[in-house]
């Protein structure tokens, strides 16, 4: 016990510990649904692909900074700040598909992690998805915010284990620095759709509400802290950290998306497997092609990130409509004192389990995640760049002009990628 103690309180002590959380919006980022179709744009395109982390990884990063701006500036997650300064419909809508887009994902991911535990214990696909499910419940009804987030930290260090994959692979490096700038690729439907898939499944929704209120949290969480509208005192060291917090954050997903495609690429490509349906799918095919040391660790990768990515996708849920309908929210306070709020996490993952058993299609649930999140992301952004810029709403602490431009390109871009997905093939 004592052996226990002395262990626990280095891990505490770990610069990991103290990070924001810029790293586990991030890491949710690379759910088992987005392994998935990272996975399928390696193995269709090869390294043609690579380009797109690149260019993602600013304007995702843009996007999320604002998102942890509203919430450290303003001490209200971004439904709150929707509702104070938007007409109701606007949080309406944008809350309803948030849920239903949500719950589809959960559904997408809790399958792939059924699937992959499956593959690798050779348990029924099944009864591991109601473990992975009741587990991450139990975690967040249970565990308070403070320790919860603890171990979700240390789950980040599971995207390692794509950059260890090549490691046990041949890479031409030559050809990856070539391809990463310059691709070749024929631009027709195929190819639209899987760059909008890759840039719909990086900038979502779902993270620009968890990452604000998890601002909330961690200023909560840390009693000392007053939201920087009340109180400037802390300001210069809390914006550097918001920007060192999210920037890194941001870097550390898109790196690991950009070795998921590279893997990919360089095995199932290589071998002429182009067509991916699932993560678990991706991670089976690897097996034979890069043997079972780098099928492990992407299988390991894919059940780390899954118990990161459920929980904020029921987590965002939970957030966007306990502010909408002014309910008491946090992952700090006990179930009984925010029924609401835990009411929607374990609905949602909940529904996500049931849709196991139904006629929908877990591929089905993730396609039209991916058009609600597509749909809604970009009436979203327009949202939060007039928040972050409002004077009314952050007083001196506006964003800055670059980050505000970046958001407006962002907008830009997922508008485009938005019509390529509404506009039948």
């Amino acid at each position: 016990m004592i052996h226990f103690r002395i262990l626990w309180n280095r891990l505490k002590q770990h610069p990991l510990s103290r990070v924001g959380p810029g790293l586990i919006t991030g890491v949710a980022d690379d759910d088992p649904s987005g392994i998935a179709t990272y996975s399928q744009a390696g193995a269709q395109f090869g390294l043609n692909m690579l380009w797109t982390m690149p260019l993602a990884f600013p304007m995702m990063a843009a996007v999320q900074s604002m998102c942890a701006l509203i919430g450290r500036v303003t001490g209200k997650g971004l439904a709150a700040n929707i509702k104070a300064t938007f007409p109701p419909i606007v949080l309406q809508g944008v809350v309803l598909l948030l849920l239903i887009a949500n719950t589809l994902n959960i559904a997408a991911d809790v399958a792939a992690m059924g699937e992959v535990a499956e593959l690798v214990t050779g348990f029924n696909r099944h009864m591991m998805t109601a473990f992975f499910v009741f587990g991450t419940l139990l975690l967040q009804v249970f565990v308070p915010y403070h320790r919860y987030v603890f171990f979700l930290k240390w789950l980040t260090l599971s995207l390692l284990a794509y950059a260890a994959v090549l490691f046990t692979v041949h890479v031409p490096w030559s050809e990856v620095a070539l391809r990463t700038v310059w691709p070749s690729f024929t631009l027709n439907a195929n190819t639209a759709a899987v760059i909008v898939g890759v840039f719909g499944t990086t900038i979502s929704p779902y993270l620009f509400f968890w990452q604000a209120s998890e601002e909330v949290e961690d200023m909560r969480a840390k009693q000392d802290k007053a939201l920087l509208l009340l109180d400037a005192h802390d300001a210069a060291p809390e914006l550097r950290r918001i920007r060192w917090d999210t920037w890194s954050g941001m870097l550390y997903s898109n790196i690991t998306a950009f070795f998921i495609i590279l893997a990919t690429a360089v095995t199932l490509n290589v071998a002429g497997i182009t067509d991916i349906n699932t993560a678990a799918q991706a991670a089976g095919a690897l097996r034979p092609l890069a043997g079972e040391f780098a099928y492990l660790l992407f299988a390991i990768g894919i059940l780390g990130v899954g118990l990161i990515g459920v929980p904020v996708l029921a987590g965002s849920a939970a957030y966007a409509l306990s502010e909408a309908m002014s309910w008491k929210w946090g992952l700090e306070r006990k179930a009984t004192d925010a029924r609401g709020f835990y009411g929607v996490i374990v609905v949602s993952v909940l529904a996500g389990l049931i849709i196991q058993y139904s006629p929908i299609s877990p591929m089905k649930a993730l396609f039209w995640s991916a058009v609600i999140n597509g749909v809604v992301a970009v009436p979203l952004m327009v949202v939060i760049i007039v928040l972050a810029s409002n004077k009314s709403v952050m007083g001196a602490f506006t964003a800055s002009r670059p980050i505000i431009a970046l958001g407006w390109v962002t907008t830009v871009v997922m508008g485009i990628a938005a019509l390529c997905m509404l506009i039948p093939s």
